[in-house]
């Protein structure tokens, strides 16, 4: 097989190359989307751009900052030729004019479960665990297999060491913690078969993912006293991914990070914490936390600490828990999961060589129990069925709906420099007969640049129906433009609207319907911050087939 085809993905019958993967056009693709895709949500005293000649040392600090995370897991797990991760980005960006130091900030689950100590019984028991595995699905009848092991780490090739025909374990023994205080306790899994387990403390149920796998890496703080704790970890299913695993440890809460980080974060100019889910925390087949991973929270904050000018490059395909360190960092970049040249552009964005476009996609919410979705979201329990509740209440109509005001609102994102809208005109377009029948409406505005540095802007178009008979949302996006302008340039721009763009789904009737009457155009730089206010009117009701 030649070099190029060793590169690159062959077709069904493997004889043509279809999509090399060493592919100089397809990396400049995808630098040009993280570049676009990236989304600064705080820059508190203009940190960002990072000032290229004050900031001669920085730390590249934390689990995500090297090897790459470019992808979430399952389908969404594409593998590239390289991946540049942020350590890289920075370190080739600087070309050696900048020192950068780095460190991983926290263990892995696997040196964590491995320095977790055991033994079978309270009181004069061996060192280690007992563990049992079945045949059967609920750890009933007798063990096929009993033996007592020194840790539960199972790592990808978990379903290979345990005993065949297994279908349920367990394991059983007891913890000393080396003075009394708070622990973590956690568990890292699988998905799809094999990742659902449970896991007790002193006869106490502390995780639950017995029936519906809610987190492939979650954890739980328990304060124990002085003396030996029961501990239990129950699992059922037998994986067959060759991503199986299966990790349970237990650590000091306050004793995660690294000393080293915290020394050469106190060094450094400015610290950048690459931190957040990845492809074994966030995948297809199960959910996550909303917090962020075991220790993560810890180690922003002992960074925030040590240095002032902290950055946080926070990765996962939708919200996390900020209230833990929110107030305490000055910036916080989403890099979402940015793909092979993540590293590059995320190192462009923090010295200013790009400005910030991205915008959220979704709402980033204070607390999970603000959700519209958050008492529903399970099945009830003894139950496999879920209600949706929310209706059409979802996302950023629902916390409108309810009342609550977002952290970051959909649509949402910061720029280095500042936008001005003006000149909002709404204009019906007359056309000929069509799909349409002739109702269309031109929404137009100006967007001027009226800060020091190039940028682009995502303007955002959003209707209101007050006077639908049906319950509606108070706004919906119903188009976007982005708009890219230099430094007090402006632009007009125009969105356009048509009969889908003011109709509801008629269930009855099972049609588009768009009743007569007035509608609120707004136009806005999120789902929050509106600049332009108008309306149209549509004279008569309009009716489209599904």
């Amino acid at each position: 097989m030649g070099t190029a085809a060793r590169f690159g993905w062959l077709d069904k019958n493997q004889t043509e190359l279809t999509v090399p993967r060493y592919n100089p056009e397809g990396r400049k693709i995808a630098l040009d989307a993280a570049r676009e895709g990236i989304t600064l949500l705080k820059n508190d005293g203009d940190l960002l751009p990072l000032n290229k000649t004050q900031t001669k040392t920085i730390l590249v600090v934390g689990p995500n900052a090297y090897p790459a995370v470019a992808v979430g897991g399952g389908s969404a797990a594409v593998e590239s030729f390289a991946s540049i991760s942020v350590l890289e980005g920075l370190s080739n960006y600087s070309g050696g004019a900048l020192k950068v130091m780095y460190d991983r900030g926290l263990q892995t689950y696997s040196d964590l479960a491995l320095a977790t100590d055991f033994t079978t019984a309270a009181t004069n028991g061996q060192v280690g665990i007992q563990a049992e595995y079945f045949e059967t699905p609920e750890l009933t009848g007798k063990p096929l297999v009993s033996r007592i092991e020194q840790h539960i780490d199972f790592g990808t090739a978990a379903r290979l060491l345990f005993p065949e025909q297994t279908l349920s374990s367990r394991w059983t023994g007891y913890f000393t913690p080396q003075t009394p205080g708070s622990y973590d306790f956690f568990v890292q899994t699988t998905r799809e078969i094999g990742g659902s387990y449970r896991l007790f403390v002193d006869d106490k149920v502390v995780v639950d993912n017995w029936t519906t796998l809610k987190a492939l890496a979650d954890y739980r703080m328990v304060n124990l006293t002085a003396g030996p704790h029961k501990v239990v970890l129950e699992q059922h299913g037998r994986g067959l991914r060759r991503a199986a695993r299966l990790r349970m440890g237990i650590v000091n809460v306050g004793k995660l990070v690294n000393e080293d980080a915290k020394k050469m974060a106190a060094s450094a100019d400015a610290v950048v914490v690459a931190a957040g889910f990845d492809s074994d925390s966030e995948a297809e087949s199960a959910d996550r936390t909303f917090g962020l991973p075991l220790g993560h929270d810890e180690l922003i904050q002992q960074m925030a600490a040590a240095n002032k000018k902290t950055i946080l490059v926070l990765n996962s395909g939708g919200s996390v828990d900020t209230n833990p360190w929110l107030d305490k960092i000055p910036a916080l970049v989403a890099a979402w999961y940015p793909g092979q040249e993540g590293g590059t552009a995320v190192a462009e964005v923090l010295f200013g060589d790009v400005n910030p476009s991205g915008r959220l996609p979704v709402t980033f919410e204070r607390r999970w129990e603000d959700n519209p979705v958050h008492d529903s979201y399970y099945p009830a329990d003894g139950t496999k069925r879920v209600l949706y509740k929310e209706g059409i209440f979802v996302g950023y109509r629902g916390y409108e709906h309810n009342g609550t005001k977002p952290l970051f609102p959909f649509g949402f994102g910061l720029s280095y420099t500042t936008f001005k809208y003006g000149g909002l005109a709404i204009k019906p377009i007359t056309t000929t007969a069509g799909n349409d029948g002739g109702r269309r409406f031109e929404v137009e505005f100006t967007v001027t640049n009226t800060g020091k540095r190039a940028g682009a802007d995502v303007a955002q178009v959003y209707v209101g129906d007050t006077h639908s008979s049906v319950p509606r949302p108070a706004k919906e996006l119903k188009g976007f433009v982005k708009v890219s302008l230099r430094p007090g340039e402006t632009k007009r721009v125009s969105v356009v609207l048509d009969n889908r763009s003011l109709s509801y789904f008629d269930v009855a009737n099972k049609q588009w319907r768009a009743e007569a009457g007035d509608f609120d155009v707004l136009v806005g730089r999120s789902s929050q911050q509106i600049e332009l206010r108008g309306k149209l009117t549509l004279s008569a009701p309009v009716v489209s087939p599904k």
